[in-house]
């Protein structure tokens, strides 16, 4: 090349991060994440543990010991759904879109071990709240689904 100095130190790679960068403590372990893909695993988390955020439902399940044989049980799995109440395709894929990234960001690092969740979106707040917002929905969501549960208060039998 013509008029190029031979002397240019050459740029740094701008795809690999720092080596402090990729260093985490034990505390910030990254769990493994898989997607969930079959309707039964979804039905299951229906009938499990519910909290709903402004832009989103979090659905959330401890799995049985007896599932370990399909999925390890140091694993997070997650799926994503929208019906057709958020709109057409176009939107639908959008709102995933959108829930996967603040699962990817989230579930790693806050999700349980040995846990299934569902994220639902809902019609407009998905798509369109900020992402900063929808991440610390989730953060919030699964504080509330992993306390402990209370007990229901007894009733009075009818005789």
């Amino acid at each position: 090349m013509a008029g190029a100095a031979p002397s240019a130190a050459p740029l740094p790679q701008t795809g690999a991060p720092a080596p402090a960068e990729t260093a985490r403590t034990a505390s910030e372990a990254v769990l493994s994440i898989e997607t969930l893909r079959k309707r039964d695993d979804f039905l299951k988390a229906a009938r499990a543990r519910r909290k709903a955020g402004p832009a989103f439902l979090l659905q959330a399940r401890k799995r049985a010991d007896a599932e370990a044989d399909r999925t390890p049980p140091d694993r997070v799995r997650v799926g994503f759904t929208c019906s057709k109440k958020v709109g057409n395709a176009v939107a639908r894929n959008r709102a995933k879109r959108r829930l996967r990234e603040i699962a990817r960001a989230v579930l790693g690092r806050q999700g349980l071990a040995g846990w299934d969740y569902v994220l639902v979106g809902f019609r407009n707040s998905t798509a369109q709240r900020d992402m900063s917002a929808l991440i610390a929905d989730l953060e919030a969501c699964l504080e509330a689904v992993h306390m402990p549960r209370r007990p229901a208060p007894e009733r009075e039998r009818r005789t």
